[in-house]
């Protein structure tokens, strides 16, 4: 293992880098943002990433102090890794970032691996509170395997891993799909009409929901009526 890069800066941005800018090492913290995950987990998320890189990833940030392995089942086996509360912090950055990158989200190539579960962060770094309606209710994502939602209650909304009480809109895809509509490089509707989104639910809440996480819905109140069998 060699010796650790730094940007030898006295400055806070240069000091963030010398702890998350090396390759792989904010993939890490996001996979980590979901939750503790075990080594083998991670490894099979991230695919292109050789075991002694992470190991090398993860024992540098345990030492930083942004990460730490965890016993979940008090067996002393099976150890998982997570985030400190100082890794925590860097939540709303990676969820920044991950909004600002969609902008340059290209068309996808065989060699691109995409995984449902990054969905949940994706719709968590799309949301716009400011545009939050006073209606509460809320909207289910079934990306592939994984499922999740998100909830408006009192102006504030807020992803939420599992399924909704009573959703006012289901939306049913798979992860690639999910990407594209999120990076605004396939609208909901055009995505209906090919067959790689079910919707259901109400007209007013699909429009609310697209509206809430900055997506053009593609189509007026006419055009884009959501019928209840859409994912029958």
């Amino acid at each position: 293992m060699g010796e650790k890069r730094t940007y030898h800066q006295y400055c806070g941005l240069a000091s963030a880098l010398d702890v998350v800018g090396e390759r792989w090492t904010l993939l890490v913290v996001r996979e980590l943002l979901m939750g503790p995950r075990r080594y083998v987990e991670l490894l099979a998320d991230l695919p292109g990433l050789g075991t002694n890189l992470l190991a090398e990833r993860l024992k540098f940030l345990v030492e930083k102090g942004v990460v730490e392995q965890v016993d979940l089942h008090g067996t002393g086996s099976r150890l998982a890794y997570r985030l400190t509360a100082v890794g925590q912090d860097l939540r709303p950055l990676v969820l920044g970032l991950a909004r600002w990158g969609l902008e340059f989200v290209g068309e996808v190539s065989p060699q691109d691996t995409v995984r449902p579960h990054w969905g949940f962060l994706a719709v968590e770094s799309m949301l716009r509170p400011e545009l939050a309606t006073a209606v509460d209710e809320s909207y289910e994502f079934r990306v592939d395997d994984e499922v999740f939602h998100i909830e408006v209650r009192s102006r504030v909304p807020r992803a939420v891993k599992g399924p909704a009480v009573e959703p006012a809109m289901k939306a049913v895809t798979d992860a690639t799909s999910f990407v594209q509509i999120g990076a605004g490089r396939l609208t909901p509707l055009a995505a209906m009409v090919m067959g790689r989104l079910r919707l259901d639910g109400d007209i007013d809440a699909v429009l609310r929901c697209c509206a809430l996480m900055g997506i053009d819905a593609g189509a007026g109140r006419t055009t884009a009526e959501v019928p209840a069998s859409a994912t029958s």
